[in-house]
């Protein structure tokens, strides 16, 4: 199997006449697995050693939003107008049920998804995230400009703050991880525009206002993964509630382990995920 640092990035126009920039990657399936990603993130910003682990036993689909990469159109301007064009994204590859992986702004998109087209979604990974309304989730505009300065005058990447703990071992995970995600040498995607950027940020904002979604009628199965010190989307009481929202719901926290918890936990997770959804 290629792996996701080598894999090709492919393009599709829906219906709607939206362009979508996508990797797809594994053993092609009935059911397949959509990633969606953070706040900012495209399609370089996974981690592979996840991909390639999840994708040894499913096919995983990753697009970037649109506004983002390679993607056209503008940034949607709330997390339910992200989740529409992704189901949007979903029919035009003709597929009539999938699993989603959200990470983050990912696993908000992908509650959306599911609270707009129940029936479209088979199995859910909702990792590094929180539920619509969640505490906390207003602040990742403060926190994430305050990251961002302290990164331009450390010379580090903002993800080193944002994604991981700064005890001694966090700062190792952080180092590795980033060493994966820039490991793609060739056809790499472009990163987000400032304007995209803002629009994101201002989407999650109006997000953490709104009420909380109403997912106790769902047998859908969801696995809630996180680390135990999200600094982003708070470990207590969200991702708690989070698992608590869904009656068929399973809960993994990670220890010394920031919002990122399941790449800085990459074996353990893929094993988890793959059994999840298997």
């Amino acid at each position: 199997m290629t792996s996701y640092i080598d894999t090709p990035t492919k393009t599709l126009v829906t219906p709607e006449n939206k362009t979508f920039a996508y990797r797809v990657i594994g053993t092609p399936a009935t059911v397949p697995v959509i990633g969606l990603i953070h706040l900012s993130g495209n399609l370089d910003n996974w981690d592979p050693t996840v991909v390639d682990g999840l994708a040894q036993e499913h096919q995983l689909i990753l697009p970037d939003y649109q506004g983002v990469g390679g993607s056209g159109g503008k940034a949607a301007q709330s997390i339910q107008g992200m989740a529409q064009e992704i189901r949007e994204f979903i029919h035009a590859l003709g597929l009539k049920q999938v699993d989603l992986f959200g990470f983050s702004m990912g696993g908000f998109v992908a509650q959306e998804v599911i609270n707009q087209e129940p029936t479209l979604i088979r199995r859910a990974l909702l990792t590094g995230t929180g539920p619509r309304g969640g505490q906390g989730i207003g602040d990742v505009t403060k926190i994430s400009d305050r990251s961002l300065v302290k990164a331009i005058f450390t010379f580090k990447d903002v993800k080193t703050y944002l994604f991981f703990t700064r005890t001694a071992n966090g700062k190792q995970q952080a180092a590795k991880f980033l060493t994966r995600i820039k490991a793609r040498q060739t056809n790499r995607d472009r990163s987000i525009g400032w304007s995209a950027y803002r629009t994101q940020l201002k989407a999650i904002n109006k997000w953490s206002t709104e009420s909380a979604i109403d997912f106790s009628q769902l047998d859908l199965p969801v696995l809630v993964a996180n680390g135990d010190h999200d600094a982003m989307v708070p470990t207590k009481p969200n991702s708690y509630n989070l698992a608590k929202a869904f009656k068929n719901s399973e809960l993994v926290i990670y220890p010394d382990a920031g919002h990122a918890g399941v790449f800085q936990f990459n074996d353990e997770f893929v094993k988890k995920a793959n059994d999840f959804l298997r």
